[in-house]
C-alpha cells in the first residue's frame, strides 16, 4: 500500500444559482490575456445542454478517457503510442473554435467619437477577438444559460441520448415542462488522468505531494494529444504560445492554506475543499473493473479512512506530515464522499477516477410530497416521491453513476430524508426514526451532515493544510533560480507582478499562517489590497 494525499473538491449543486462569479474570477486570475480569450478553466453549464465545448461528453466523437480492451486491460480511447504518433501533425479528435466559441469584442470608440447630428444611432458591432474582423455572435461558453438556447440545442445532450427511451421521452424543452440545474466544471485532477498518459513530451504531470495535475510549460511542445485524451475537455491550447494550459487548482493558494479562487468567491457557498488519502497501488484495479456500475464503489474503495490508526501509521512512515493527517480527518470532502456517501463523481465511466465530486440536485421534494397528498415525515412517501421528481433520476444517473439509477436514487433519498428529519425536529421536536432506519444513518450523522451542507462555516468548508515553511521558502528560492520555468514563460500567467514569500505565503516570522488574507492589507508600495500573487508557479 502506497498512501498518497489528494486535494479534492465537492460541489453541492442544490446551492448553485448560476451566477458565474466563479467563472469570472477564475478568468480574471488565470486566462485574462492574449492566447486564452476562448479559455474558461471554470465554466458553469446549464443542464440539460450540450455544454462547452459542444458535445464534449460524446466520447464516440472525441475518443477521450479510457476503455477496456478485449483482454480487460485499460487503454486510452485515443489509441496507443503508434496511433498517436501518426496523428502528431493531423489530429482529427480536436474541438475547433466553433465547438468552443469565437470570442467577441466591441469597438466602443464608435460610440464615444460619433459626430453629433447623426440620423442613425451609432452601434458598437461585435468583432472577433482573434482576427479583429466583424462577426455574428452565434454561440458562447454559456449559450444555454438559464435554458436560453435549450429549445434549439439541448435535445442533442449526449446524456439524453444514453437514457432509456421511455425516460428520454419525458424530457421536454417547453418552458412549463422542462427542468434545469447548473453544473460548474473545472479540471477533475483525476487519479488516473488520461491527459498525462497521452502527452508525448511528458509535460503533463500529477504532483506527488497533493495530486494536482499541471503542465510544464518548458517541456510542452504543443502536440495537443492531451486535449483529445481529456474526456472533460478541460485542457486548452494557448494560441499565442502554442502550449497547453489547464486549471491549476490554484495550487499557489492551496500551498498557502487558501481555497481556490472559484471557491473563495462562490456566492452560493457550494464548494468544499479538503484532503483525501488514497492507496496509489489500488488505482489501476479500480479503474479497470469490468462493470461500469461498479466504478463508483471501486473508486470509493481506493480512499483510505484517515481515522484508522493503521492508515495514519503507514502515512507517517511514508513521510506525510502530521498536520496533513489531521486535515484529512477533518476533511469535508472525505465525509461527503465516504462517510455520508452523498457525493458522486462526474462521468465515472471515463475511468479517469475524477477528484471533483458533486452532490446531485434535489428538487423541492417535500413540496412535491405535499402536492401529492403524502406525508413528508413518512419514509415510504418520501422515498416514493424521489422517482417522481421534476429532474429525471435517469438523467442524473447518466451524469454521475454511469447510468446506475439506484445509486443516484439512494443519494437523493438520503438528502430528502435529511430535510424531512430536520423539518420534523425543528417544528415539533419529534424524531423520525423511520426515516433514519430507511437510510441507515444515525440522528447524529444526519444532523452533522445537515450542518455541513446547510450552515457550515468557512473553516469547515475549506480544510487545507498549508505547506511547510521550509517548503514555501524552497519553492520561492527555486522560482528565483529558474525564472523561466513552469508558468513563468512568455505569454504565460506567471508574467505578472512579482511575489515574495512574505506576501504570498502570509509568513509571520518563521510560521505560515493559513487563513484568509486581509482585504485591506498593505501592499509593498503602500496601497491597500491583496498582496497575494495567485499566479506564482513551481517548476
Amino acid at each position: 500500500m502506497r498512501i498518497r494525499a489528494q486535494v479534492a473538491m465537492v460541489m453541492n449543486l442544490d446551492k448553485c444559482i448560476g451566477c458565474h462569479t466563479c467563472s469570472v474570477t477564475c478568468k480574471q486570475t488565470w486566462t485574462n490575456r492574449e492566447g486564452t480569450e476562448y479559455v474558461w478553466f471554470n465554466n458553469v453549464e446549464t443542464k440539460p445542454g450540450i455544454g462547452y465545448p459542444k458535445h464534449y461528453e460524446d466520447q464516440d466523437r472525441w475518443h477521450g478517457g479510457w476503455q477496456l480492451d478485449g483482454k480487460g486491460r485499460l487503454r486510452l480511447r485515443s489509441g496507443g503510442r503508434l496511433k498517436r504518433l501518426g496523428r502528431l501533425f493531423a489530429n482529427p479528435d480536436l474541438p475547433s473554435i466553433d465547438d468552443y466559441y469565437e470570442p467577441a469584442t466591441f469597438d466602443k470608440d464608435i460610440l464615444v467619437n460619433a459626430p453629433a447630428g447623426l440620423k442613425d444611432t451609432p452601434v458598437k458591432r461585435p468583432r472577433s477577438a482573434l482576427t479583429g474582423e466583424p462577426m455574428a455572435v452565434t454561440w458562447g461558453a454559456n449559450w444555454e444559460d438559464g435554458l436560453g438556447g435549450a429549445h434549439e440545442h439541448a435535445g442533442g445532450d449526449p446524456n439524453i441520448a444514453r437514457m432509456p427511451g421511455e425516460a428520454a421521452a419525458k424530457v421536454k424543452f417547453e418552458f412549463e415542462k422542462t427542468f434545469m440545474f447548473h453544473l460548474p466544471r473545472i479540471c477533475e485532477h483525476c487519479l488516473n488522468p488520461a491527459c498525462v498518459s497521452a502527452c508525448p513530451s511528458g509535460a503533463m504531470y500529477k504532483r506527488e505531494e497533493d495530486g494536482i495535475v499541471l503542465v510544464d510549460q518548458d517541456r510542452c511542445r504543443g502536440w495537443r494529444m492531451c486535449v483529445s485524451a481529456c474526456p472533460y475537455k478541460k485542457v486548452y491550447v494557448n494560441h499565442a504560445t502554442g502550449k497547453a494550459e489547464k486549471c491549476t487548482f490554484c495550487f499557489p493558494r492551496i500551498e498557502a492554506g487558501q481555497p481556490t479562487i472559484c471557491s473563495e468567491t462562490c456566492v452560493g457557498r457550494l464548494r468544499y475543499l479538503g484532503i483525501v488519502l488514497y492507496d496509489e497501488d489500488a488505482v489501476l484495479a479500480a479503474a479497470s473493473v469490468a462493470d461500469e456500475h461498479d466504478l463508483l464503489d471501486a473508486q470509493r474503495a481506493v480512499f483510505l479512512d484517515p481515522a484508522d490508526p493503521a492508515v495514519r501509521q503507514a502515512a507517517r512512515e511514508a513521510g506525510m506530515p502530521e498536520e496533513w493527517l489531521d486535515a484529512a480527518q477533518r476533511s469535508p470532502v472525505w465525509r461527503l464522499i465516504s462517510e455520508y456517501r452523498v457525493a458522486l463523481p462526474l462521468h465515472p465511466e471515463y475511468r479517469t477516477l475524477p477528484m471533483v465530486w458533486y452532490i446531485p440536485p434535489l428538487s423541492p421534494v417535500l413540496d412535491a410530497v405535499g402536492a401529492a397528498g403524502r406525508d413528508d415525515t413518512d419514509a415510504d412517501d418520501v422515498f416514493h416521491t424521489i422517482r417522481e421528481l421534476r429532474i429525471p433520476v435517469e438523467y442524473l444517473a447518466e451524469l454521475f453513476t454511469a447510468g446506475d439509477v439506484d445509486a443516484v436514487a439512494g443519494v437523493l433519498m438520503k438528502l430528502a430524508a435529511m430535510r424531512s428529519y430536520m423539518r420534523a425536529r425543528t417544528l415539533d421536536g419529534t424524531v423520525a426514526t423511520d426515516l433514519l432506519a430507511g437510510i441507515g444513518m444515525t440522528a447524529e450523522q444526519v444532523e452533522a451532515m445537515y450542518r455541513l451542507l446547510a450552515v457550515a462555516k468557512y473553516d469547515e468548508r475549506y480544510v487545507i493544510p498549508a505547506a511547510h515553511t521550509k517548503d514555501a521558502a524552497a519553492l520561492e528560492a527555486q522560482a528565483a533560480a529558474h525564472p523561466d520555468c513552469s508558468l513563468d514563460c512568455e505569454g504565460g500567467p506567471g508574467m505578472t507582478t512579482e511575489a515574495t514569500v512574505q506576501s504570498f505565503h502570509l509568513v509571520d516570522g518563521d510560521e505560515v499562517r493559513p487563513g484568509r488574507p486581509g482585504v485591506f492589507s498593505r501592499r509593498a508600495d503602500g496601497r491597500r489590497g491583496l498582496t497575494i500573487n495567485p499566479l506564482r508557479g513551481r517548476s
